[in-house]
């Protein structure tokens, strides 16, 4: 059975609202397969060819000067379609960054369709509401739910988020757990259960063994099932057996 492909994406933008102008300013993708983190990664500062709101420059700290010799979203939409392509896109606040890729490729046309023409689409945020109702699912908030380290995480950055969602999605959904008892398995994914130990002090356990009367009973059904399957009860054989 072929491995899952996932592609952890997040973006950073000019503002809140594509219908509005704003513009992606940084994608940033970490690659998952089988549930591995395989270190492979696709990112880019993109010039945006306008202002950034002040609001949005306070969370990601991204200037347009320091974006203006950066390509554009049209230089490098065929490598990243190449690289999303046939993925599942696992996306925290899908429709905010979802909305924002389509506009862009709305944009140059409609030979590229909309990102999900590429890919399917997972939205963590969606996921964590499920689990934890009524409690704050936010992406740091999430990382100290799931004891994340995300200490570099001063401001936003699309890649380093892309790679702090990595972590969180898989704790949400399993982890990637190895199991070491005697036998020393490894790679065991799936919430672990604790193994329960008895006391060593606790009194053995009452055996209560069949009276004369059960084992008549017992003994007479199985003849009546061996004559019925003409002679291959598998009890009878196992008793001949021993």
């Amino acid at each position: 059975m072929a491995h899952i492909r996932q592609v952890v994406l997040d973006t950073e933008t000019t503002g809140l609202e594509p219908a509005q102008g704003h513009r992606i300013i940084e994608i940033g993708c970490v690659e998952l397969i089988g549930r591995r983190i395989t270190g492979n990664h696709f990112h880019y500062y993109l010039n945006p060819d306008r202002d950034i709101d002040e609001g949005a420059q306070e969370v990601h700290g991204l200037t347009v000067e320091f974006l203006s010799d950066k390509p554009r979203f049209e230089d490098v939409v065929e490598d990243f379609l190449a690289f999303v392509k046939g993925a599942e896109l696992i996306i925290h606040n899908a429709p905010f960054d979802v909305g924002f890729i389509n506009t862009e490729l709305g944009r140059l046309g409609k030979r590229h369709g909309r990102i999900e023409d590429h890919a399917t689409v997972c939205d963590t945020l969606a996921l964590a509401r499920q689990l934890h109702p009524g409690q704050k699912n936010n992406l740091d908030a999430l990382c100290k739910r799931y004891d994340i380290d995300n200490s570099q995480r001063e401001l936003h950055g699309a890649l380093l988020d892309a790679e702090i969602l990595a972590d969180v999605y898989l704790a949400m959904t399993g982890g990637q757990a190895t199991l070491s008892l005697e036998t020393h398995q490894q790679g065991v994914e799936g919430p672990v259960e604790a193994v329960i130990r008895l006391d060593g002090a606790r009194p053995p356990l009452r055996v209560i063994r069949a009276s004369a009367a059960e084992v008549s009973a017992h003994d007479e059904r199985i003849a009546v099932i061996d004559k019925e399957s003409g002679g291959r009860c598998l009890w009878r054989q196992a008793e001949a057996a021993q």
